[in-house]
């Protein structure tokens, strides 16, 4: 090609400051590297001197490839600039240039873009400078997630046992784990702590890494807290996230076994419901627990055993023992149970007891217990006596009855026992109430009670004053015999009640007064003096004897017919008073003169039509007004 008309003259120059060593000198200061987030706009700037000044000065960018060759992405002259074509960054950078700072852009950075940068600037004359920065582009990674080993693991097993894994994804820089126990770093260590990683490239050249954790374990990690943590970088800094903390299951064997009464708390009696428990220190799953009654040998493969309606011989030692399955080792534990006792009441004598009047009376009471009891006497539920003995110096009729002891334990509710004794006192019969009882009636049946205290029980005979025996239906008492006798009396009577037995007998005597009321007599006017209210039980002298009234109805009809007989006579007095026939009024009569054919007390009849008054004597005859 041939050369302008300056040519020669540029090239005579050249060769002219070349004789002279008159080259333009040209320098670059670029940073060692720049670090910038994935996705986001890079900047690596090229500071760069020269005499020639930006007239004729070509800034040219390149980045090396891995097998170190260089690819230039970027050319500037002084009268052309442009991004080369089919490369990565075609579409991705732009340089701008201010003085002596020549910026490449990049925008969009990705991990892919952590390259070594290259800035070459080159002047009209041969010399040329260049400077390189390496681009370093970060992206954090996603949270860590932390899996546990889902079976447990085993204080025996020889090698160490896996604990979990934790993982983490898309980081670049390559992330690093560190596993954590209870805050504390775990470091590789033979045969008890083994660490292995994973790392994975993926496509878009982010890291994913994965971490899993072996280790030995004791009885003390099973309450310890396992966790990852995540260390990655970012532009300036470096940065760490932590994961959920987990926990393992650990098996282990027991050192020790637990045996108690879960249920009654407190002391036990007889007819409870004994229910006992079994734990031991280790956790294990292949294992087996037997509680196991030594007394009896009952036993039963289970934590938890219960026995109802205990007795005494429910009591004794239970065992509980631990037998690990896998190898066959086993541990006991065991406790000694107390089932407090009370027996039955003893009462000597038994059952009953006969002393004689005013002889002493002895009984004593007694119940086995495993516990201090108390003793108590009661008859006709009232407390009598304390303690185990009852006396009496002089035993009278009234000692006769039955007695109950009642046995209690006082420091366990409801623990009780008793037993009864009759007591039955010889000698005469006593019959109660005065000797002589006098009894008046209007009844013509009358019911007599008699009542005996005795040993034997009394035989009662019932007799009247004229020898006659009465049939009558006897029952025996507590204390006795009781008779109730029913008869129909016409007139006063005395009737005998005769208690008897082995011992003497003893006699009543009723003196029952019939009280007879005559309705018809020949004068009509009716004493008050003999109207008398009679009660629905008969008045007595004394309450013993009950004479019960059968016809009441009769003596209330006598009392209505006297009131009504009494009205009628008031009524004629009056209406005679009011005519002047009596007390010195107007037309005065004799009375003792006049007589009426029938009786003395009449009744006058007025008729409102006429004047005319009729006399009704009480049978109902008329009499004339001239008889009266």
């Amino acid at each position: 090609m041939a050369l302008p008309d300056t040519a020669p003259l540029l090239v005579g120059l050249l060769l002219i400051f070349h004789a002279l060593g008159a080259w333009a000198i040209v320098e670059v200061n670029m940073e060692d590297k720049v670090e910038v987030m994935a996705g986001d706009t890079a900047q690596i700037t090229c500071m760069f001197t020269t005499d020639e000044g930006l007239g004729g000065t070509t800034i040219q960018w390149f980045y090396v490839l891995p097998n170190k060759k260089r690819q230039r992405i970027y050319n500037k002259e002084p009268m052309h600039e442009a991004a080369e074509q089919n490369t990565p960054f075609t579409d991705r950078i732009s340089l701008n240039v201010t003085g002596t700072a020549a910026v490449l852009v990049i925008r969009d950075v990705g991990v892919k873009d952590n390259l070594e940068f290259i800035c070459v600037i080159k002047t009209i004359t041969p010399e040329e400078a260049e400077g390189r920065t390496k681009l370093q582009v970060f992206k954090s990674p996603t949270f860590p997630t932390i899996e546990a080993v889902e079976r447990g693991v085993s204080v025996n097993e020889e090698d160490p046992s896996k604990i979990g894994s934790c993982s983490v994804k898309n980081g670049y820089p390559k992330p690093n784990i560190t596993w954590y126990r209870n805050n504390m770093p775990l470091r590789i260590t033979p045969d008890e702590v083994d660490l292995k990683s994973s790392i994975t490239i993926e496509s878009s050249g982010l890291y994913s890494v994965q971490s899993e954790l072996r280790m030995k374990v004791k009885k003390e990690d099973k309450d310890a807290k396992f966790y990852c943590e995540v260390l990655y970088f970012v532009p300036g800094a470096t940065k760490m996230t932590e994961s959920q903390h987990i926990n393992i299951t650990v098996y282990y064997p027991p050192t020790e076994v637990n045996i108690w009464v879960e249920s009654p708390k407190g002391k036990i009696k007889e007819g409870d419901t004994l229910e006992l428990r079994c734990e031991n220190n280790g956790n294990y799953p292949s294992s087996i627990t037997t509680i196991k009654h030594q007394n009896s040998g009952s036993s039963v493969e289970n934590n938890k055993m219960v026995r109802t309606n205990v007795t005494r011989l429910d009591g004794g030692v239970y065992e509980c023992t631990f037998t690990e399955t896998d190898n066959f080792e086993e541990i006991s534990g065991s406790t000694k149970v107390l089932v407090n006792y009370l027996e039955s009441a003893v009462i000597t004598p038994k059952d009953s007891i006969t002393v004689m009047e005013e002889e002493e009376l002895k009984a004593s009471c007694n119940a086995l217990s495993s516990l201090q009891t108390d003793i108590t006497w009661f008859k006709n539920e009232k407390l009598v006596s304390k303690g185990n003995s009852l006396s009496v110096k002089s035993a009278t009729f009234e000692t006769a009855g039955m007695y109950k002891c009642v046995v209690t334990v006082p420091e366990m509710e409801g623990m009780k026992t008793s037993g009864t004794l009759q007591v039955n006192v010889k000698g005469s019969p006593q019959i109660l109430g005065p000797g002589v009882q006098e009894v008046e009636t209007y009844e013509t049946t009358v019911n007599l009670n008699c009542s005996a205290r005795g040993f034997p029980a009394p035989t009662i005979m019932w007799t009247t004053s004229d020898g006659k025996n009465l049939n009558a239906l006897q029952t025996e008492t507590e204390d006795g015999a009781q008779s109730v006798v029913t008869f129909k009396i016409t007139s006063s009577v005395k009737v005998f009640c005769n208690a008897s037995n082995d011992f003497g007998s003893k006699v009543v005597e009723f003196n029952i007064k019939a009280i007879i009321y005559n309705t018809s007599t020949t004068n009509t006017t009716i004493p008050s003096t003999n109207i008398t209210f009679i009660n629905d039980t008969v008045q007595t002298p004394t309450k013993s004897p009950n004479i019960k009234k059968e016809s009441k109805g009769f003596v209330i009809a006598i009392i209505i017919i006297a009131i009504l007989l009494l009205a009628i006579l008031g009524s004629v007095l009056y209406f005679l008073y009011k005519k002047g026939r009596i007390c010195g009024r107007s037309g005065k009569q004799d009375f003792s003169k006049r007589k009426s054919s029938k009786d003395n007390i009449v009744v006058e009849m007025k008729s409102d039509n006429t004047e005319e008054a009729i006399l009704l004597g009480v049978n109902g005859e008329k009499q004339q007004p001239n008889d009266q």
